[in-house]
């Protein structure tokens, strides 16, 4: 019955594809196992069930309401895409919609067994078709038809049929094969390619078991409290810590797994990825290469912990990574990234500084920029009571006391994709601006608030302050950035941060560990970081897409949301005085040829980000591709003609002059290098700190003459 199930799907696939009839499955062709939960499994439910409830910063019942989301999100997890499941089976699945709040209390996990089974025979019989025909020796692309896939179905129906289900992945199968041809690849190599890929990820459905079951079947039920509330089962939670030592011991990356795709979720600061300055956060890692000459081992459909063993090795070697990258204006073109291997050192983190100067036609300004890339603290020796231990309020103690010495007029506190890190390094970094005061307030689940962390002596720097930060600033980074907009203490630029705002834990339950969600920052002016994030004085462009990086990015984020400010002082009378600080920015940029590039290439990015669909049609794909290409090109000889610079005569040309001293400043802060001729964002930074100070040294001026 069943090899006669899969024979009407291949029949149905070849000849969408113009194959004509497969005449017999393959051998290989068997049934996925048919899993069930243990009792242990039902134990350690009954407990995370209870956790959430008792522990949970949001407190939301576990009714019938809960359930019928919770079909959505599981559903939605399973097939974010829309393409394994079809209609019919959504359409049984809704007699599970308001039990499943009951069978979790219970701890029976029934249906959502019954529902990741079902998923498992879709996904199998839909792999082992496309299998068959890739195996075909007469299997042929025709790339000449005018047709297009859609990209994001994460609003799209559900495939009504088979005939639907089939056309769907014919297209899909197209996009993949035309998407490697137009990286270079042959066809009998493209076929190689995809038929290698597909087949991993059959084999490795095939290997789920009942403990993948039972983590997805949780997790979609932990995510409707947040996004950062998650169950880890023995095995993900060794994985969990392989893939964080990663982040430390390796490229210096953090990494998810996102549909078929592992995401890159965060660089480390100093780590061989940020010093390498081409991965970024959001891009799509598809295929993994050793050393300078290995083979890209296509990775789509991989498991996360194995994809990490690629990415890992040995410190001093070489591994390229295939990506698609987040800010590319093409969603289906990969580039390769060559990366060496390293391990992060807290020094290569440590705080630095520069110097630089620039006139405002007048008068030559003298400008301190230190650089934060992280809040960082050596725990051990601060717990041994080493006088020397080494943190960021301490660099930047120091630091402050060097910048002095050489008589600067203000300074620029850079936290640029400064994930955050120790909340007590925020509070003590704060307190060597401000005097003393609350910095921060947490709220616990029990709705208690704690207003501990505070600034205790008085200021050690008190002269002109820019904080410029991304949305990459994160957590800590934003509880400074927060105070220091609060207080009034300096001016606060660049693009909203990333909005997280709350505090996780892990706790033991029967069977793994739960990370909980079990307070949120607010701060002093009562606002909450939380999901807005902290929104600058004056904006920068922002370059990186807000619907793929920060808290608001996030499915059942917790809302932004205020309580009761605390007292606090304010410095300066900045209302009164950014409205001239910001016109005078908005003149400057539109005839700044290096802010203006960054704008117009920012527009072109968002047009990409707005394409619903892709073409299938080579042509039309590679005319595409030219005209991008070529406005590129525009886009830089029309900053280097602004610079007096020469201009490129072809794209060739301008590929491979791209490296070039004078070539496009880029706003992806990577490799943190403080040189403001190549950074137009720290360029603009300075002469709105310089019109900061020019300000102050007029009202003071006003101030003398009125007395």
């Amino acid at each position: 019955m069943r090899k006669a199930l899969h024979l009407v799907l291949r029949t149905a696939l070849g000849t969408a594809l113009g194959l004509g009839l497969l005449t017999a499955a393959p051998a290989w062709s068997k049934a996925p196992e048919v899993l069930t939960f243990t009792k242990d499994q039902a134990r350690t439910t009954v407990e995370i069930v209870d956790r959430l409830a008792e522990r949970h910063y949001r407190n939301q019942p576990l009714n019938d309401d809960l359930s019928s989301r919770y079909l959505d999100q599981y559903l939605e997890n399973l097939d974010p895409a829309h393409s394994y499941f079809l209609a019919q089976d959504i359409k049984e699945f809704e007699h599970y919609r308001y039990r499943l709040d009951d069978q979790l209390k219970a701890g029976k996990l029934d249906a959502g067994f019954a529902i990741f089974h079902r998923y498992r025979e879709r996904v199998v019989e839909r792999l082992e078709a496309i299998v068959a025909v890739l195996e075909r020796e007469d299997f042929k692309f025709d790339f000449s038809k005018s047709e297009s896939l859609l990209i994001d179905r994460e609003q799209a129906a559900w495939p009504r049929d088979r005939a639907q289900a089939d056309e769907l992945w014919r297209k899909r199968l197209k996009s993949a094969a035309l998407n490697l041809k137009l990286a270079g690849r042959e066809e009998a190599e493209i076929k190689k390619t995809l038929h290698r890929r597909y087949k991993n990820q059959l084999k490795r459905v095939r290997q789920q078991d009942q403990a993948d079951a039972f983590e997805a079947i949780i997790n979609a039920f932990t995510l409707l409290y947040d996004p950062h509330s998650n169950y880890f089962s023995p095995r993900s939670l060794e994985n969990f810590n392989i893939n964080m030592s990663l982040s430390l011991e390796g490229i210096g990356a953090v990494l998810q797994t996102e549909d078929e795709f592992t995401k890159v979720v965060s660089l480390v600061t100093a780590g061989p990825a940020d010093k390498q300055g081409e991965l970024a956060p959001a891009d799509k890692i598809i295929a993994v290469g050793q050393g300078d000459e290995g083979d890209l081992v296509d990775v789509i459909g991989w498991r996360l912990d194995e994809v990490v063993q690629l990415i890992r090795g040995p410190k001093n070697t070489v591994v390229r990574l295939e990506v698609i990258p987040a800010s590319g204006t093409a969603k289906d073109v990969g580039k390769v990234i060559r990366i060496n291997r390293g391990k992060v050192k807290l020094e290569e983190q440590a705080a630095k500084k520069a110097v630089f100067e620039l006139s405002d036609g007048k008068q030559l300004y003298k400008l301190g920029v230190i650089d934060i890339p992280a809040f960082y603290i050596d725990f051990d020796a601060y717990r041994n009571r080493d006088p020397n231990f080494k943190s960021t309020t301490r660099d930047v103690r120091r630091l402050l006391n060097e910048l002095a010495l050489e008589n600067v007029d203000g300074i620029i506190l850079d936290l640029r994709n400064n994930g955050g890190g120790s909340l007590q390094e925020a509070t003590t970094l704060t307190d060597l601006f401000i005097d003393q005061g609350p910095v921060v307030q947490i709220r616990q689940t029990n709705q208690t608030i704690s207003r501990h962390h505070r600034s205790r002596s008085r200021a050690k720097y008190r002269g002109p302050l820019v904080v410029l930060i991304n949305r990459l600033s994160a957590s800590a980074a934003e509880i400074f950035a927060g105070a220091i907009q609060d207080y009034k203490r300096g001016l606060v630029i660049g693009t909203r941060s990333f909005g997280k705002g709350t505090v996780q834990s892990l706790t033991p339950v029967h069977e793994g560990q739960l990370k909980i969600t079990e307070s949120k920052f607010y701060r002093v002016s009562g606002e909450s970081t939380q999901h807005r994030g902290v929104v600058p004085d004056i904006l920068f462009p922002a370059m990186v897409d807000a619907d793929e990086v920060g808290e608001s990015s996030y499915d059942n984020a917790l809302p932004w949301d205020h309580i009761h400010a605390v007292p606090h002082p304010q410095y300066f009378d900045l209302k009164k005085i950014l409205p001239k600080i910001s016109s005078l920015h908005d003149v400057r940029v539109k005839a700044d040829p290096d802010f203006v590039y960054l704008v117009d290439q920012l527009k072109m990015l968002e047009e990409s980000r707005s394409k619903t669909t892709v073409s299938l049609n080579e042509a039309a794909r590679k005319k595409e591709q030219d005209m991008m290409e070529q406005r590129a090109l525009a886009l830089e000889n029309k900053r280097r003609k602004a610079k007096g610079l020469e201009i490129y005569k072809t794209v060739e040309e301008f590929k491979a002059d791209d490296d070039a001293e004078d070539g496009a400043p880029s706003s992806n802060f990577a490799g943190r290098e403080i040189n403001p001729d190549k950074d137009p964002l720290l360029s603009e930074s300075g002469y709105i700190l310089v019109d900061f100070i020019r300000t102050l040294k007029n009202q003071e001026t006003q101030k003398v003459a009125n007395f």
